[in-house]
Formats: structure tokens, C-alpha cells, sequence
């Protein structure tokens, strides 16, 4: 798997774009900002656009050619942020340190969700948040990008399981239409979520 990312990654273009997730963008400008977790970040669309705007950002991915091209994109806009290549599932973020940890998109195996979503609940501080973008089990039917086993998207009901003990701000599953890149393109069933820590 970490090849294949790093093949998609090696590409001249940004596969998912230059422009930051639109739904991320949107709940980070209600925010003052502070320390945010970027998992999964890939080609670092995400950070560079928090670290333009004043986040201290850790990045965490375990794709090697997109940390090069995150760096890249990072220096096109004058910013940088701290890019750790690993394996988030092994990655293990310090206690309470970060306001906001972002998952945008990262699509795992139920085996080992639950496991990562307790770590990143440890790592908010209290009255941190956890933003949240996926694509749902209905995408299944669409061809705007994703997982094509079932197994590996989200419903409702996941995140309620997943996402208990947080305070729940915004939580939609929601049709829209994705322009990210040439693999994030058209209509998409997506769940988004946003949560504090009590």
C-alpha cells in the first residue's frame, strides 16, 4: 500500500489539488488558531493552507513523495509545517497536545479505526476538536474517487461509535459535488463531522 501511495504521489501534479478541502477550510475559519494534527495528510493541501493561516501544523503521512510535494507546495506560499513520514496507525501523538486534529478522507479498515480514534481523542486538549470528512457507504454508487469496497466507508452509524464521548457541533452525511484534483471529482456521498472534546 505504502508503494502505491508513493507512486500516486510521484505524479508532476497534486492528484487531490492544491486547494484545501473545502469542508475543512470552512470549520477552521471559526476557529483562533493553535496547534492542529494533519493525519493522512498526503500531498499537504490541508497544511499548507492552516499553516498559512497562523496553525502551528503537524503533518503525519507515510508516503515519502508526499511529504516532497507538500514541502514544495509548502514553499510556494512562503510557510512550513512539521511533516512526519509514518504509518498513522503506529504514529502515537503526544497527550492533549494539539486544539484541532483533522481526518479528511482516510479510509481504514473497522479493525483498526477504533484504535486510531482513541488515540486522537487523547491527543485534543480538553475543548479541542476533531474535523472529519469521509466518504459514506452510498459513495459506493458514485464515481467521483474512493474506496470501492464497502468495507473500507463509513455510515452514520460508525461515527456515532466512533465519536461518543465527543460533543457533536455538525454531524451531516450530505450529496456533494467534489472538485479536488482529478481523483475527487463529481457528485459524492460524504459524512462530515465535527465534535469537541468535553
Amino acid at each position: 500500500m505504502k508503494q502505491n501511495w508513493d507512486e500516486r504521489y510521484s505524479r508532476e501534479d497534486y492528484v487531490y489539488g492544491v486547494r484545501p478541502n473545502e469542508y475543512f477550510k470552512q470549520e477552521l475559519e471559526k476557529l483562533n488558531p493553535g496547534m492542529i494534527l494533519l493525519l493522512g495528510e498526503g500531498e499537504g493541501r490541508n497544511a499548507t493552507h492552516a499553516a498559512a493561516n497562523g496553525w502551528d501544523v503537524e503533518a503525519v503521512d507515510w508516503s515519502a513523495e508526499g511529504k516532497n510535494k507538500a514541502e514544495r507546495l509548502a514553499k510556494s506560499q512562503n510557510v512550513s509545517f512539521n511533516y512526519i513520514v509514518s504509518d498513522i496507525l503506529t504514529y502515537t501523538p503526544a497527550k492533549e497536545k494539539f486544539d484541532v486534529i483533522a481526518l479528511i478522507y482516510i479510509h481504514l479498515d473497522p479493525l483498526v479505526r477504533e484504535e486510531l480514534f482513541e488515540k486522537i481523542y487523547s491527543a485534543l486538549k480538553p475543548g479541542g476538536k476533531l474535523i472529519f470528512e469521509a466518504f459514506e457507504l452510498e459513495q459506493i454508487k458514485y464515481k467521483s474517487g474512493g474506496p470501492q469496497s464497502p468495507e473500507l466507508l463509513y455510515t452514520l452509524e460508525d461515527i456515532v461509535n466512533l465519536c461518543i464521548d465527543y460533543n457533536f457541533e455538525n454531524f451531516t452525511k450530505e450529496i456533494i459535488q467534489l472538485s479536488e484534483g482529478y481523483l475527487h471529482k463529481g457528485e459524492a456521498a460524504v459524512i462530515r463531522f465535527t465534535g469537541s472534546k468535553p
